[in-house]
Formats: C-alpha cells, sequence, structure tokens
C-alpha cells in the first residue's frame, strides 16, 4: 500500500511541476489566474481565445458566469434605494473573498469547482472540446 501511495504522490507532484501551455501563450497556472484577474472581464476575453486548454477555459467560464452574475445581481438591486445599499454592503466582502480564493485556486493549478456554476462551466468545456476532438 506504501508503495502505491508514494507512486501517486510523485506522479501527482510530476503533473503539477510540468507547466503545460495553451494556446495564447501563457503557462495553464497563470492563464488560470489570469482569468479571475478582471473578474468577469477577463474571463470573458479568454473564453473568445483560448482555444487548446481545457484548464484555462474551465476558469475563464467559471469567472464570467460568476462574476458576471454578481454584477448583473447588484446592479439591479442597487436600483431598490435602501435594500440595494445594504445587499451591495453584504456582496461586496464576499464577493472580494471569493475573487482572492479563486485566483489562489487557479495559480495553484487547481480545478476548484463553485456548487452550481463550476459544474456547469465544467459541462460546457468538456462539451466544446468532445465536438472539436481536443483532449
Amino acid at each position: 500500500m506504501d508503495t502505491e501511495t508514494n507512486k501517486t504522490t510523485s506522479t501527482e507532484k510530476v503533473s503539477t511541476n510540468e507547466k503545460k501551455k495553451s494556446s495564447t501563450g501563457l503557462d495553464e497556472n497563470i492563464g488560470g489566474l489570469v482569468a479571475y484577474v478582471l473578474t468577469f472581464l477577463s474571463g470573458l476575453i479568454l473564453v473568445f481565445i483560448e482555444k487548446e486548454n481545457k484548464f484555462i477555459r474551465f476558469h475563464a467560464l467559471q469567472s464570467t458566469i460568476t462574476f458576471g452574475g454578481l454584477f448583473i445581481i447588484s446592479m439591479v438591486l442597487g436600483i431598490i434605494p435602501i435594500i440595494g445599499i445594504l445587499t451591495t454592503l453584504l456582496i461586496m466582502p464576499l464577493w472580494l473573498v471569493l475573487w482572492v480564493f479563486l485566483m489562489y485556486k487557479a495559480y495553484n493549478g487547481v480545478l476548484y469547482k463553485l456548487p452550481i456554476v463550476g459544474e456547469f462551466a465544467e459541462e460546457q468545456v468538456s462539451k466544446l472540446f468532445e465536438n472539436e476532438k481536443m483532449e
């Protein structure tokens, strides 16, 4: 059992140390980080320009859906006088924490999936790469 565990651990270390490039020329972990840097804007840009790397496409889609959705919700609720201000005061700190957390995870090469959005983003990336026959 220990031998199998050591093999698995060393394989994981090798795979995390390998820097996979993308069609944009970015390392995989840097591309994942960049997907979150300008929240949904950088995610949207990478959705359109990244063609080969599933990891970057996943983070770009997750960023676009998550932060685009939060942006729309905060804009709509911002119209309502008192409730808008209160929800904005609640959403902004959560938005900041989530933003930093997702950038950290992407930079460390972790394919971290948010509960609903992450599943949807993974499904869409799988469909895209299945249709293009890229693996």
